[in-house]
């Protein structure tokens, strides 16, 4: 059963990560729950204290991860119309056959939503799909680093309680 669980638990890790660049995934969330399932293995390599500064750690760039693009955007004059460019920019640049559409992607999504919804000029426009662009980013990196971090945590348990972990299933 623990082998299953590790297993369960890195799948769901590798989800959170790939999460931390999809904003349909809660990224770093997904990789706790990750962390939750060595819990449940035979010999507990993980206790509750570490549970709760991961899961804090989780709710805090979950939150975060909504407060930085929209202070990114707001920052550099852009509005709400702007941040939803972003997501809907960021969710077409991760199908579009071009290299990079992550990227431009959520650019041009804050700079149409601008300049539609809001008539704002281009100059006014561009400035803000750049702020609503370094708060994607700048969220992106974050939720990156911390999925990263959570691996590293969950290999070295494992790696650590190897020979202590039960093979049955």
């Amino acid at each position: 059963m623990d082998i299953l669980l590790i297993c369960l638990g890195f799948i769901l890790l590798i989800i959170g990560l790939i999460g931390s660049f999809l904003p349909v995934l809660p990224g770093p969330t997904l990789g706790w729950f990750g962390l939750l399932m060595l819990y449940f293995t035979s010999i507990q390599p993980v206790g509750w204290f570490f549970l709760g500064i991961t899961l804090l750690v989780a709710i805090i760039i979950a939150v975060l991860d909504y407060v930085i693009p929209a202070v990114g955007t707001k920052r550099f004059g852009g509005s709400r119309a702007g941040a939803i460019g972003t997501t809907i920019g960021l969710i077409v640049g991760i199908f579009a056959p071009i290299p990079l559409g992550i990227l431009i992607g959520p650019f041009v999504g804050a700079l149409v939503g601008e300049l539609v919804f809001n008539k704002s000029n281009t100059k006014q426009a561009f400035k803000a799909a750049l702020g609503s662009l370094l708060g994607f980013l700048a969220s992106t990196f974050m939720k990156f680093v911390v999925s990263v971090i959570f691996i590293v945590l969950f290999i070295v348990q494992v790696v650590n309680n190897y020979d202590h972990f039960s093979v049955t299933f």
